[in-house]
């Protein structure tokens, strides 16, 4: 297994591995530990191998993401290393060819460039990739212009400590342009012995002050409402509309994510003996990028029955919670229309104070956190803690999550059951 401690006692030529992440090495090669893939390739069938990173610089956690990524492009049909080699080859073709004029220097804004249309936009979604591109086009201030093997420890500091008082958004572009120094490196764009500082730098030394509220920072705790709260804010949700009051109630009973909420589709309610179910596709889910997801299964009862009846006849086999766009296009309504509705009727809202509006009994709380509150109460009820972790979508941990598949559709329909008639006898508690 892979920890600090036994990596430092590896002598020449000896590695580490682990049964959880098959073809993940740690190597030592001389005074150095690096992580490697070592894979058969799918095209020769032969045994190969690709570098990954050097450590401690990149983490235990960083190399198994780069691992997941190398591992599905491998069982995609593509042998990595004959990939890296054709890039390589086109970089030395490239730099051969006679210049007109003197040629450019590669900047740091070449090197986010690269990253972004090589990596970003092929393996992340839409919101995502958007997200970057702006990161880099709004953040990178002077240093855009820089060589970027030219880059020093201290310029690199300078610039993520500059966004040191929004910590949450300085790690992102840290983590962002430590990927970027890291897909140059492996694409042969930057020299081999260039430090990727990104990855050095102000490591633990961002953390999170949590949210702020009225110019105040109110912590990083989260929000879980109390039995009398959860009661009382289920009785008052038909003040919001009709599709505000149904995302929030399914986020109650089903204690599904609200984007899984928003993008549920007619096609995925399905009833079997029965029972109706909720299926969402793997692909949706969070966890798409894991090996061992499957699709997620809820089944449905009450409050959440009854929505989702009511919305699949109306928009049939398409998007239950659909909203029209310029040129009668329609698409999901976004979570953060969900989310900002929600902050417009707290007690405490300062937006367009000239306009009357209900205010919510319950203050300080989000969509997220009802999905919180569903999963504390399946606990306060008595549900079994690896039931609720699926009900919820999370996958068991470790080697319990490797070796138990089962998928708990008998244990959930028991539960959720039980948790709408617990929501029900809240609803029904008028103090």
């Amino acid at each position: 297994m892979f920890d600090a401690r036994a990596a430092k006692l590896l002598g020449p030529g000896q590695y580490l591995t682990s049964p959880d992440h098959p073809g993940l090495r740690l190597e030592a090669r001389g005074d150095r530990r690096t992580w490697t893939y070592r894979y058969r390739s799918p095209v020769s069938g032969k045994l190969r191998q690709v570098k990954i990173g050097l450590w401690p610089e990149m983490s235990m956690h960083a190399a198994i993401v780069a691992w997941e990524q190398l591992r599905a492009r491998r069982d995609s049909g593509i042998d990595i290393a004959d990939e890296r080699k054709a890039v390589r080859v086109a970089a030395l073709a490239d730099s051969a060819q006679p210049k007109a004029k003197k040629e450019k220097p590669y900047t740091v804004q070449d090197v986010c460039d690269d990253y972004v249309r090589g990596h970003i936009r092929p393996a992340r979604a839409k919101k995502g990739a958007t997200e970057v591109e702006r990161l880099f086009a709004t953040m990178l201030g002077d240093a855009a212009q820089c060589i970027a093997a030219d880059i020093t420890r201290t310029q690199a500091f300078d610039l993520i400590q500059s966004y040191a008082s929004t910590p949450v958004v300085a790690k992102q572009l840290r983590r962002e342009l430590g990927a970027a120094w890291d897909f140059a490196l492996d694409a042969g764009r930057l020299p081999d012995n260039a430090p990727n500082w990104w990855r050095l730098i102000l490591r633990g030394k961002l953390k999170s002050k949590g949210k702020k509220l009225q110019g105040e920072y109110i912590g990083t705790s989260k929000r879980v409402l109390s039995p009398a709260e959860t009661g009382q804010l289920i009785r008052w949700l038909p003040n919001f509309t009709r599709l505000i009051d149904d995302v929030l109630t399914l986020y109650l009973w089903t204690a599904a994510r609200g984007v899984e909420i928003v993008m549920m589709e007619g096609r995925e309610i399905i009833n079997e003996g029965g029972q109706w179910w909720w299926v969402q596709p793997k692909a949706k889910t969070k966890n798409a990028r894991h090996e061992r997801a499957v699709d997620l299964r809820i089944p449905l009862f009450g409050r959440a029955l009854t929505i989702i009846s009511r919305r699949k006849e109306l928009y049939g086999e398409g998007w239950l919670f659909p909203a029209r766009l310029p040129g009668k296009r329609y698409e999901p309504v976004q979570q953060k229309t969900i989310q900002s509705t929600v902050y417009y009727h707290q007690p405490y809202c300062q937006s367009c104070p000239d306009k009357v509006r209900l205010r919510v009994p319950v203050t300080h709380w989000a969509p997220h956190d009802l999905r919180r509150t569903a999963r504390t109460r399946l606990s306060a009820i008595g549900c079994p803690s690896d039931v609720a972790e699926t009900i919820i979508g999370h996958l068991l941990p470790g080697v319990e999550g490797v070796y138990n598949q089962y998928t708990f559709d008998a244990e959930k329909i028991v539960w959720l059951k039980r948790l709408s008639d617990h929501l029900e006898e809240l609803a029904s508690e008028v103090s």
